[in-house]
């Protein structure tokens, strides 16, 4: 056999081989479709389509607690020449529910300004079970003079939150980087006055 005639023969071969590689990813997509169908594997697609049965429905998630409710209370802090607030004062949700919020930004000086926010939770525990999927708090800004800006936060509770929390505070304090930053107050402790020796 030529080399020539056996390049040819390999070539065919490899055009067939690409050939059923091609037809074999087009036909995957319509079998995905019918495997997930099939299995319920892709149970979320049902809100997009008509559910057997005539209505159409967005499926539930089975993960948020329904049996109880938490009232997110939210504050607002500015150390320095800021209009900071929450969009609202308080909010309530089950937990593992996703829920949003907006905060208020405005920089009142006539000077850019670069900030970030630490937050900070009330009871502390409730920390821990606070999970930020959004969050201006991730980075810092800087805004223009004059400049208003409106940023999320979204947010789940864990459902493993302890059931005697039923309030929880965020609070953010927002501070200009680089600045230095008024310290906390620091308490008063009176002077004590010296006493008359008795007689």
């Amino acid at each position: 056999m030529s080399i020539r005639r056996a390049n040819t023969q390999m070539v065919g071969k490899l055009v067939v081989v690409a050939a059923g590689m091609f037809a074999f990813g087009y036909a995957l997509v319509p079998l995905y479709e019918k495997i997930c169908e099939l299995t319920g594997i892709n149970i979320l697609a049902l809100g997009e389509r008509q559910v057997p049965g005539g209505s159409t429905a967005t499926p539930q998630n089975t993960q948020v607690d329904t049996s109880r409710t938490i009232t997110v209370e939210f504050d607002a802090n500015a150390r320095g020449p800021w209009q900071f607030k929450p969009a609202q004062s308080s909010m309530q949700v089950h937990p593992g529910q996703l829920a949003t919020v907006m905060y208020e930004f405005q920089n009142v000086q006539d000077r850019a300004m670069s900030a970030q926010a630490i937050p900070s939770y009330a009871p502390r525990q409730a920390g821990a079970h606070f999970n930020k999927l959004e969050c201006f708090c991730f980075n810092q800004y800087a805004l223009a003079p004059g400049e208003k800006k409106q940023w999320p936060v979204a947010f789940i509770i864990d459902p493993k939150l302890s059931k005697d929390v039923t309030t929880i505070t965020l609070s953010y304090t927002f501070f200009e980087v680089g600045a230095r930053t008024p310290q906390a107050p620091t308490a008063v402790v009176p002077a004590v006055m010296p006493q008359e020796p008795r007689s």
